[in-house]
């Protein structure tokens, strides 16, 4: 039995499909909140990828501890960048009944800024 590993290109994609609308079946509130859980899925992607290029044995740790370790790793403004933005989408993948979900707005920006933090880390 093979396993398919999602690329990180894939989630960004499928954030992208989410936010256009385009045939899916969804309210737009559950859209921007899968598109803000794909979006957290490839920044989380991406964090593990450059920990693991620097040293081993991280895979067992906790995102939150992945987050405080990445500035040991990379330049400390990107990585209080991927922190903030993942404790955002944290927030906006995650329903509350008192909350109003993410706008499409908000999720673009996070996309974008996602996007721009892959391309950062991955090089």
């Amino acid at each position: 039995m093979s396993t398919k590993v999602t690329s990180v290109e894939e989630f960004l994609l499928t954030a992208d499909r989410l936010l256009s609308g385009l045939s899916v079946r969804a309210t737009p509130a559950g859209r921007h909140r899968g598109a803000a859980l794909a979006l957290r899925t490839a920044l989380e992607i991406t964090v593990d990828r450059t920990l693991n290029a620097a040293v081993l044995g991280l895979a067992g740790t906790t995102t939150r501890a992945k987050m405080l370790c990445l500035r040991c790793y990379t330049a400390p403004k990107t990585a209080r960048r991927a922190n903030a933005l993942w404790s955002h989408l944290c927030l906006g993948c995650h329903f509350h009944q008192y909350e109003i979900g993410p706008t499409r707005d908000q999720v673009r920006a996070w996309r974008a800024e996602v996007g721009e933090l892959v391309e950062v880390l991955v090089h």
